[in-house]
């Protein structure tokens, strides 16, 4: 016999929270939070079909649905404490559904969030998650850049765009090169500590979701100013180049998005600020251009100007 909906809530995702500050969690018609100062808000839906492909393990899928959003909370600055749920299945799978859990939970513990409500209803394979932080001394905005700022990337960027690739191709490979490149895009690595670090120093970021020109070019819009990018400076994976060609590589890197790691910018007196505090998260950035006085990203490519082929993701 089927699972009802208060069922599915009781086995798989009413969990007790271990923080104090969930005054009352899932069960009642809201939770009830004791927030601190600033709350910092973030909301993503994922559709099959749409943003992810059916394929996609269940517990894969758990842990990508909180990751983007972690990735939000990330590029603010922001420290993750809660988070819904608003699940929508087909069926009432319990196989699909303690994995998915699994998944979901796994990377809430590791983050420190707790699951405090949400919604259960039967259509399309829908997943939307909110997520609820604190802020420190110091938020980051898209609106802090100024000319003269030096723009910077964590960690390598193209990756995903090259693992989506490979699964809408049904690309045969099983190297650990491929692998590593459909792993980015199933479990992608939020910057939590990363953003935490950076807020005291960085003066802009965002999270690099729609692509690396695209999202840029929302800092830009926002601060006001333009950017140029050094296009061979952009940092591109063993793994990728092995896979792919190094011009479809850079094309997946400037525009492929699903990367999740954060660009932000800061003034260049903050440069050893900034390696030494990512220095102590692990993670390595790489200076790739600088924001400019006018508008919009412009790309060049040894000095010269660079047309990319593609400027990035649009929902619509």
């Amino acid at each position: 016999m089927s699972l009802g909906e208060f069922e599915i809530i009781a086995r798989y995702f009413d969990r007790p929270p271990a923080d104090p500050d969930v005054l009352l969690g899932i069960g009642d018609d809201a939770a009830v939070l004791a927030i601190g100062g600033s709350a910092v808000v973030a909301v993503d839906t994922l559709v099959a079909g749409v943003h992810f492909h059916d394929a996609i393990a269940a517990d894969a899928l758990g842990h990508r649905a909180l990751a983007v959003n972690l990735s939000d909370l990330a590029a603010m600055g922001a420290t993750p404490r809660w988070c819904t749920l608003a699940l929508t299945v087909p069926k009432a799978d319990d196989e699909w559904l303690e994995a998915f859990a699994r998944g979901l939970f796994a990377l809430a513990e590791r983050h420190g969030v707790s699951l405090v409500g949400g919604d259960l209803t039967r259509g399309p394979l829908t997943v939307t998650v909110q997520v609820i932080g604190t802020a420190g001394a110091r938020s980051l905005t898209r609106a802090g850049g100024h000319p003269g700022d030096d723009v910077y990337v964590t960690g390598s960027l193209g990756d995903a765009a090259g693992g989506i690739a490979l699964v809408a191709e049904r690309h045969p490979a099983a190297s650990a090169a491929a692998n590593a490149l459909r792993e980015r895009f199933c479990r992608p690595t939020p910057r939590v500590a990363e953003g935490v670090a950076l807020a005291p120093y960085a003066s802009a970021a965002i999270d690099v979701s729609d692509g690396l020109l695209a999202d840029l070019g929302h800092i830009c819009e926002r601060s006001g100013c333009g950017a140029v990018v050094d296009v061979e400076r952009v940092p591109l994976s063993a793994e990728l180049l092995t896979l792919f060609p190094p011009q479809q590589a850079l094309a997946y890197a400037l525009a492929g998005g699903d990367d999740y790691e954060l660009c932000f910018t800061a003034p260049p007196a903050q440069a050893e600020r900034i390696e030494a505090a990512l220095e102590a998260c692990g993670t390595p950035a790489r200076r790739i251009g600088q924001l400019v006085a006018g508008e919009g990203v412009v790309c060049r490519r040894d000095g010269e100007p660079f047309t990319p082929p593609s400027r990035g993701y649009t929902h619509f």
